[in-house]
């Protein structure tokens, strides 16, 4: 199974970043978003990201505009059709990506690889959407996907063992370090990772100590780039509750039971950086 075109559907930061990833490493990209005003945002990220390498003198401009040259944005999912592997990154949400799945089945030639960016939520629900749940896995890349090197790759109970290896090779010629994971909630990072973050929140309501406290013991005391509540807030407050709620479905451990704090802020629309509100104010 050789991976030379590759299709990303989502228009979100993930979507443009793995787009990035793959075209810089010489991979046809198609992205595809639902609207025109999506696919014209996520060629302007990948521009500006590109802007930013040359200015630093990480790429020449040659090198940009060979990037850019590589990739084709699309609002037709029929454009999809002759791509080697697909990587969706549209919402966590099981039921909208299980639809997405059916209607790529239907689209994409029938030996492409269909796999999905999800952090969580189980790939073998979304393999049995599909006529071809042997070509279905999960290829999980990190925010920002230009600069993380890890990229898990989940093995459902469905998927075939070249399907496994041709993500793994993909990932691998991505310039990526792959991890082969079994198909259970939060895989190895999210599942060791959010115990973690809920339990900062946990201390914090508490009163054992202020964020900025938590933030700079965890920083100072463990070598940690950022504290877990600068760290939420970067990933998001109500994408992070979805994880913890889905890894307490799948595993009732109290250490997945979202601390009610955590609930009682995206329920009040504070999600973090993307809304300027979360932990953290970042409007000043």
């Amino acid at each position: 199974m050789s991976i030379t075109r590759v299709g990303i559907v989502g228009s979100g930061i993930m979507g443009s970043g793995i787009a990035e990833v793959a075209a810089a490493t010489g991979h046809e990209v198609v992205l595809r978003s639902r609207t025109q005003a999506g696919a014209d945002a996520m060629v302007a990220g990948l521009n500006k990201s590109l802007a930013k390498q040359v200015e630093k003198e990480r790429r020449t401009q040659a090198e940009a505009d060979e990037i850019v040259g590589r990739v084709r944005a699309t609002t037709h999912l029929g454009d999809l059709v002759d791509v080697d592997l697909v990587i969706e990154s549209v919402v966590e949400d099981l039921a909208v990506k299980k639809a997405l799945f059916a209607e790529l089945d239907t689209v994409c030639k029938p030996e492409t690889i269909l796999a999905t960016n999800t952090s969580t939520l189980p790939v073998v629900e979304m393999a049995m959407a599909t006529e071809r749940p042997d070509l279905v896995c999960g290829v999980h890349f990190f925010n920002p996907a230009p600069a993380m090197a890890l990229v898990e790759v989940v093995r459902p109970i469905t998927a075939s063992d070249a399907t496994v290896e041709a993500a793994i090779a993909f990932a691998a010629a991505c310039g990526k370090d792959p991890v082969e994971v079994k198909d259970q909630a939060g895989f190895i990072v999210n599942a060791l990772l959010f115990p973690y973050l809920n339990n900062a929140v946990r201390l914090f309501e508490q009163g054992v100590a202020d964020k900025e406290g938590i933030d700079a013991a965890m920083k100072g005391g463990c070598g940690f780039p950022m504290g877990p509540f600068a760290l939420l807030d970067l990933v998001g407050l109500d994408t992070s509750l979805a994880i913890l709620d889905a890894l307490y479905e799948e595993y009732r451990d109290p250490n997945y039971a979202a601390v009610p704090l955590l609930r009682r802020l995206v329920t009040s629309g504070r999600l973090g950086r993307k809304t300027k509100k979360g932990f953290y104010d970042y409007n000043r």
